[in-house]
């Protein structure tokens, strides 16, 4: 399934709020990229990434339940690591509360809070709406590596 590039609008925050996610801060990111998946007319998933140099926060990933346990969540985690790795980001991190073990499975690790890069830690996401108990996360984007390699 290929995401395609969406605006922030009722729709896309109806489907986070509906996921209990944060959205206090996504109109006033200026980095945040936004991905989603449409079925039919319907936004079916949702996924962001804020882009601050090599790294970057994978963020706002929701699925609608009907669209839950179909590999949608997989493909928007996996376009959204695509378009990081083109726009030179090396690590994504990601902060979660109920889906360690989803990413976990896509190659992230946990990591202490305290090896936030101080772009990711300086973030509202981070810094105040996540809260402390989250688990923090990180990937190493292989696409991006294996282009670095391939440079003279």
């Amino acid at each position: 399934m290929r995401a395609e590039t969406i605006s922030l609008n009722m729709e896309v925050e109806a489907l986070l709020t509906e996921a209990q996610l944060p959205v206090a801060d996504l109109a006033s990111s200026r980095s945040l990229k936004l991905l989603g998946i449409r079925d039919g007319a319907r936004l079916a998933g949702v996924v962001g990434v804020e882009v601050y140099g090599s790294v970057g926060l994978l963020r706002s990933l929701a699925v609608e339940p009907s669209h839950r346990k179909s590999g949608l969540g997989v493909s928007l985690v996996s376009n959204a690591e695509t378009w990081a790795a083109e726009q030179g980001v090396e690590t994504l991190y990601l902060l979660t509360t109920t889906a360690a073990q989803f990413f976990a499975k896509r190659g992230y690790e946990a990591v202490p809070r305290s090896e936030a890069p101080a772009a990711i830690a300086a973030t509202a996401q981070f810094s105040d709406l996540c809260p402390a108990s989250s688990t923090f996360m990180r990937k190493v984007l292989a696409a991006n590596n294996s282009l670095q390699a391939r440079r003279p």
